[in-house]
C-alpha cells in the first residue's frame, strides 16, 4: 500500500476485444503507432483510459472544432483547417467553473469592444457614462477618451462540476449579460459529468477524487454524451500532437471543496499520463498525403491554479473541513512533486519508461492564491480586515485570478522592438529572456508558485505616450505588497500568498521602503531566500518604450530579493496591456510560507495523528523540527501518525457505510474486475507525509554556491 499514489498514475489500456473490433472498422489509411506495452504498477493494470485509435481521436477533434468555430455557408468547409487556441482553461467545481466563466466573459467582452470600436466611440459620445463601456474600460484598465488595442487570445474554456445543474447555474450567472455571451462564445464548453454522478462530492475531496477516477477510467465511447467523447479526445487523448494545437492548460479549482480539490489532480494526472506515454512512442514514417495523422510531438505546460481558504480571521477555526481539504491537496501534491523531481537513488533511476510513468505529477506547477489575503484588498486606514465578508473576499480573489490569467493569455509573444544591445545595456543576457509559450514555462516553473503583481498608468503628453517617468521602485514594491487596490486602475495588486504573518510582513515591507529599497529585511524570509527560480513578465502598451535603466533597476531588485535563484527569466511583452504591468512568478519556496505549512499540518493532525497527539501542539512542533533538523528520521513520522488517512474525520458520518456505495458505482460503470480500484487505494498514507516533508526539507535547504574571480597570476 506504500505505492498507492503511484498506482493511480499510469495509463489505462482498452479491453483487447474492443480494440480489435474498433480497428477492423477503421480505414486502412490509419496511422499505426508502435507504443510500449501498457505499464502496470505492482502487477496492477493501469487506471486511466486513453484512446489508442488515431482516426477516432481525429474524428472527435473535428467534431469539437465544428462546435467551437462557426460553420460557414460554403460546402468546402474543412474543420481541421481551424486550429485550436494555444490556451485552455479548465474550471472544476463551483469555484473553479465560476472563475473560468469570468475569464471567458472578460475575453469575450474585450473582443466585442474592439470589434465594435467605432460603435463604442459613438455610443460613448452619446452616453459618456454608459455602463457597458464603463465596465470594459474598468476591466481592461484603459484611460478614458482613448482606445489602445490589446492583443487577445481567446482560450478554450471547459467547465466541469458534479452538480447536475451546472448548465442552469451558468445561465443564471450570466443572465444580465446583454451580449449573448453564452450563445456567441462557442469556445466555452460544459463537461457534463452527471452520467457518472449528479450529486456533488459532499465537500469530501477523497470522494471527488474517486469519482474523477471513475470518469477517467471509463472508456469514452461508453458515455452517452457525444460532447464528452470530443472533450476527452481534446483534453486527454491528443495533448501534444499536431492535430491539437493547444499547449497551455490551466486547471482552476478551490482547494477547500470536494469536487474541485478531488477531481482536479485526477484530470491532471490523466492528461500527464497520456502526454508522457507519447514520449516513449516510436512512430512509423508518414506519407506526404497523410501528414495530418502525424504525431508531431511538442511540449505542453500545465498548471493548477489553486484557491486556498482563509485562515487568518480570528473568527475562523483552523479545524474546519475546508482547511483539512486544502491540507490534503497540498500534502498529495508535494509528495508527487518529490517523486517527480527529487526522489532518485542514483542516476540510472532517471531513465526508463516504467520509472517515469510511476512518477508523474498532475501539473508542471501549482499556482497558489489565498482567499484569506484578499480581505486586505478592501481594507483601508478606516477599515478593519476582520469585518470584510466572505463573499467580498471570494469576489476579489476571483478578480485577482482573472487578472493574472488574462495577463498570461495576452503574453504569448515578445516584441522585436528591442534588440540585443538594449538588453545588454540593461544588464540582461538575451538568453535570459523568454516567450511565454509552453516550452519556456515548462523549463522555468515547477512546484508551488506564488504571484506578485502591480501595474502603472504610463505617462501621457499631448495624447502621445512617451518613455520614462515610471517609478520602477514603487512598481516593484507594490507588486510584493499585501493585496490592495490600485487607486488609478482599480486592479488588485500585491502578492498572492503572504510569506509570513501579515503584521510581520508589513514591518519588513516598511523597512524595505524606508531603507531605500534595501532588501536585507525581506530576503531572509524563506519565501524569498529559498526561491529556486523566478519568471518576471513586463507588459507594455505598444507605443510606450521602457528605458533600459528601468529594466536594469528591475533586475537589481530581483537579484537583491531572491539571492539563491538558479534561474531568473524575463519576458517583455508589447501591445498586450493598456498599462505597464509587472508580474513575477515565484517558484517552489511558497511551500515554506506560514499559510501553506499551517494547512498541511492541520490536515495531518486531523486525519492522521495518533490519539495522543491530536489535541496538543506536540505534533505541530515535531513536524517543524523534522523540516529544520539536519537529519531526517522517518521513524518519527511513524510514531506520530497512523498508516493511512481517516476520511471519516471530516465527513462526520459512517465512512464504512459510504465506501461500498461508491465502489458499487465503480463496478457498475466499469465492468472489468482487473481495472477495479477500491476507494482505499486512493487514501493518502504515511508515505505521502514522509515524501511531502522531504520536499519541504529540500526547499528549506536550497541555496546556490558563490564563485569568486579566479586567477593563476596571484
Amino acid at each position: 500500500m506504500a505505492k498507492q499514489e503511484e498506482q493511480g498514475t499510469v495509463e489505462a489500456s482498452q479491453d483487447d476485444n474492443t480494440v480489435e473490433k474498433t480497428n477492423k472498422a477503421k480505414s486502412a489509411s490509419k496511422r499505426k503507432v508502435s507504443a510500449p506495452e501498457t505499464l502496470p504498477v505492482d502487477g496492477r493494470k493501469p487506471l486511466y483510459f486513453v484512446e489508442r485509435d488515431l482516426e477516432e481521436i481525429l474524428q472527435h477533434l473535428d467534431g469539437l472544432r465544428s462546435e467551437i468555430y462557426p460553420r460557414p455557408d460554403s460546402e468546402e468547409f474543412i474543420p481541421s483547417e481551424n486550429h485550436f487556441p494555444s490556451v485552455c482553461l479548465i474550471g472544476l467545481g463551483r469555484c473553479g467553473s465560476n472563475i473560468a466563466l469570468d475569464v471567458a466573459s472578460l475575453v469575450y467582452n474585450a473582443r466585442m469592444f474592439y470589434l465594435n470600436e467605432a460603435f463604442n466611440e459613438e455610443k460613448a459620445q452619446q452616453d459618456p457614462e454608459g455602463t457597458s463601456l464603463r465596465w470594459i474600460r474598468r476591466q481592461l484598465h484603459m484611460p478614458r477618451n482613448k482606445i489602445n488595442p490589446v492583443y487577445l487570445i481567446e482560450p478554450i474554456v471547459l467547465l466541469g462540476d458534479l452538480d447536475k445543474d451546472i448548465s442552469g447555474r451558468i445561465r443564471l450567472s450570466t443572465r444580465n449579460n446583454q451580449n449573448n455571451f453564452l450563445r456567441d462564445y462557442r469556445k466555452m464548453q460544459v463537461m457534463d459529468l452527471s452520467e457518472v454522478h449528479a450529486g456533488g462530492a459532499g465537500n469530501a475531496p477523497i470522494l471527488g477524487q474517486y469519482l474523477g477516477r471513475i470518469i477517467l477510467n471509463r472508456e469514452a465511447a461508453q458515455f452517452s454524451h457525444e460532447s464528452w467523447r470530443q472533450l476527452h479526445a481534446y483534453l486527454i487523448d491528443s495533448c501534444g500532437i499536431k492535430a491539437n494545437q493547444s499547449r497551455l492548460y490551466f486547471y482552476i479549482f478551490s482547494a477547500g471543496g470536494g469536487t474541485g480539490s478531488g477531481m482536479a489532480s485526477e484530470f491532471g494526472l490523466a492528461q500527464q499520463n497520456a502526454y508522457l506515454t507519447k514520449t516513449f512512442e516510436v512512430a512509423e514514417p508518414e506519407a506526404e498525403d497523410n501528414q495530418r495523422h502525424s504525431f508531431v510531438f511538442e511540449p505542453i505546460f500545465t498548471s493548477g491554479i489553486c484557491i486556498l481558504p482563509n485562515i487568518s480571521d480570528d473568527k475562523v477555526e483552523l479545524s474546519e473541513a475546508l482547511h483539512i481539504n486544502a491540507g490534503r491537496l497540498l500534502c498529495k501534491y508535494l509528495s508527487e512533486e518529490w517523486d517527480f523531481s527529487y526522489n532518485y537513488e542514483d542516476e540510472r533511476e532517471r531513465d526508463g519508461v516504467e520509472n517515469v510513468m510511476q512518477r508523474i505529477r498532475p501539473w508542471n506547477a501549482m499556482m497558489l492564491i489565498s482567499n484569506d489575503i484578499m480581505r486586505y484588498a478592501e481594507a483601508s486606514d478606516d477599515a478593519v480586515t476582520r469585518d470584510i465578508d466572505v463573499n467580498s473576499m471570494e469576489r476579489y480573489a476571483n478578480q485577482y485570478i482573472s487578472q493574472q490569467i488574462f495577463n498570461i493569455l495576452t503574453a504569448q509573444a515578445v516584441t522585436s522592438d528591442y534588440d540585443d544591445h538594449y538588453f545588454r545595456r540593461a544588464g540582461i543576457d538575451i538568453g535570459e529572456t523568454i516567450r511565454l509559450d509552453a516550452n519556456d514555462l515548462f523549463m522555468s516553473l515547477a512546484g508551488p508558485v506564488a504571484i506578485a503583481y502591480a501595474e502603472s498608468v504610463v505617462p501621457d503628453l499631448n495624447g502621445e505616450k512617451r518613455s520614462g517617468q515610471i517609478d520602477i521602485d514603487d512598481l516593484f514594491c507594490r507588486s510584493i505588497d499585501l493585496p490592495h487596490f490600485n487607486e488609478q486602475t482599480r486592479a488588485i495588486e500585491g502578492i498572492s500568498l503572504l510569506p509570513v504573518e501579515a503584521g510581520h510582513y508589513r514591518e519588513a515591507l516598511q523597512s524595505f521602503r524606508e531603507g531605500d529599497y534595501n532588501a536585507a529585511s525581506l530576503r531572509e524570509l524563506h519565501f524569498f531566500k529559498n526561491c529556486s527560480s523566478v519568471v518576471s513578465i513586463v507588459s507594455l502598451p505598444k507605443d510606450y518604450k521602457l528605458s533600459y535603466v528601468d529594466l536594469n533597476r528591475l533586475k537589481t531588485h530581483l537579484n537583491n530579493l531572491f539571492p539563491n535563484t538558479t534561474l531568473k527569466r524575463y519576458a517583455l511583452v508589447i501591445g498586450a496591456s493598456a498599462n505597464l504591468s509587472l508580474t513575477t512568478l515565484v517558484a517552489k519556496s511558497p511551500c515554506l510560507s506560514d499559510d501553506f505549512l499551517t494547512l498541511l499540518v492541520a490536515y495531518i493532525k486531523r486525519c492522521f495523528a495518533k490519539d495522543e497527539y491530536r489535541f496538543d501542539e506536540r505534533l505541530d512542533q515535531r513536524i517543524l523540527d523534522l523540516i529544520q533538523n539536519d537529519d531526517f528520521d522517518e521513524a518519527q513520522i511513524d510514531e506520530l501518525v497512523n498508516a493511512y488517512e481517516n476520511p471519516a474525520k471530516i465527513l462526520d458520518t459512517n465512512w464504512f457505510a459510504i465506501k461500498p456505495m461508491y465502489e458499487r458505482k465503480y463496478r457498475e460503470l466499469i465492468r472489468d474486475d482487473e481495472r477495479f480500484t477500491s476507494i482505499n487505494d486512493i487514501r493518502l498514507s504515511a508515505t505521502n507525509i514522509k515524501k511531502a516533508i522531504r520536499y519541504l526539507r529540500e526547499i528549506y535547504r536550497h541555496r546556490i554556491s558563490r564563485i569568486r574571480m579566479l586567477s593563476l597570476s596571484h
